[in-house]
């Protein structure tokens, strides 16, 4: 089943390794070697584990499903790991893609071991008749230093620095900048004077519709026309030149996410808009939470709908999350959240509210064809 190649690297080896079957991964010391060497670059780069995956979320996560096949591989030199990759498979839509992201330990970088790994996960998609690849790479918003030198996004808007050691990376093994996210935190508690402030204004535009609120599963009643509104999350956001195509929800996949989260120990809370007249739904956003690091809690998708924009729906629902905080995860200081340079208007919302912005993720592209 491993995948394996060495290289002109004396000792080094890049494998396939199996994903657990058991959330604890207990047994398989490669997938928590891959673990450890993740969390150990989270806190180098990051300084806590705000972003990181907990172990049973990976586990989960790099299981699969019927809708993405992934793929975890280890670099080891002379039986040390010293690097890893990741490989994912979309099966339903953007069957042409791969993802690929890549990993080497702080003390065995500039060796080459990325190369290698990178070759590796490029080969196995080539093999899988994959033509565009995707990588993504998130870094802390210090190192955007006034008047340094950027590389700007090909077809969005924003940029990276151009001396860091991941434009290098990426431009040296042909891979262009084709969008750039801002990643931003909000502290809490927000004061209700300005929720206050803004519901208000925010009010006056959106007669005609109502607020509905879930935890962890949506409604029986409500899962087909919410897939219906999660479908447009990948076709009506901003995606720079990146040229996916959209994924189709239905109330399976829905279900699938919302199990997926629960058995890795995240929790999640929605708040949808609906339109009376018609009841469909209109906008939505969704917050997720984790014990592991309870003093963050995570703004995913927020989406409304072409056709119901301009009626201040994005601040409404942001609101009645923000609010249900407090309640549900008391431990909570901040959120975090990531938003397109391009995509002004949902900026315009998180500024309002008080985010500011903490890091910064390039996302990457290389075309075969």
């Amino acid at each position: 089943m491993p995948t394996s190649n060495s290289s002109a690297i004396a000792g080094l080896s890049v494998q396939r390794i199996p994903v657990p079957k058991s959330p604890d991964a207990k047994g398989e010391p490669d997938f928590r070697a891959f673990h450890d060497l993740d969390v150990a670059h989270h806190m180098d780069l990051w300084g806590n584990l705000d972003r990181c995956s907990t172990l049973a979320e990976a586990v989960l996560f790099w299981q699969g499903n019927e809708y993405e096949e992934r793929h975890v591989f280890l670099a080891c030199l002379d039986g040390t790991v010293v690097g890893s990759g990741t490989l994912t498979l979309p099966l339903s839509e953007n069957t042409t893609t791969a993802g690929v992201d890549v990993l080497v330990d702080a003390a065995f970088r500039r060796r080459g071991i990325g190369t290698r790994v990178l070759g590796v996960l490029e080969q196995v998609a080539r093999e899988r008749d994959r033509t565009s690849f995707d990588a993504f790479c998130a870094e802390p918003i210090r190192l955007l230093i006034p008047g340094i030198e950027l590389l700007e996004a090909k077809s969005g808007t924003g940029g990276v620095p151009m001396n860091s050691a991941s434009t290098r990376f990426a431009l040296h093994h042909g891979y262009s900048l084709e969008q750039v996210e801002t990643n931003s935190t909000l502290p809490l508690p927000v004061e209700e004077a300005l929720l206050q402030n803004l519901e208000e204004q925010a009010t006056n535009r959106a007669a005609g519709y109502s607020l509905i609120g879930w935890q962890d599963r949506c409604p029986d009643e409500l899962v087909d026309v919410f897939a219906k509104l999660k479908s447009l999350m990948s076709t009506e956001v901003p995606i720079a030149g990146l040229g996916w195509e959209g994924e189709d929800w239905d109330a399976n996949r829905v279900r699938l996410e919302e199990s997926t989260w629960l058995a890795g120990g995240v929790a999640s809370m929605a708040t949808v808009a609906r339109h009376d007249a018609t009841g469909e739904l209109a906008a939505y956003t969704i917050l997720t939470h984790r014990e592991a690091t309870p003093g963050m809690v995570y703004q995913e998708d927020t989406l409304v709908a072409p056709g119901h924009r301009g009626h201040r729906l994005g601040m409404l629902v942001k609101i009645a999350n923000l609010r249900r905080i407090h309640e549900l995860w008391p431990s909570a200081t901040s959120v975090m959240t990531w938003n397109a340079d391009e995509n002004r208007h949902m900026l315009a919302i998180n500024i309002a509210l008080g985010f500011k912005p903490s890091g910064f993720d390039g996302e990457w592209q290389k075309r075969l064809e």
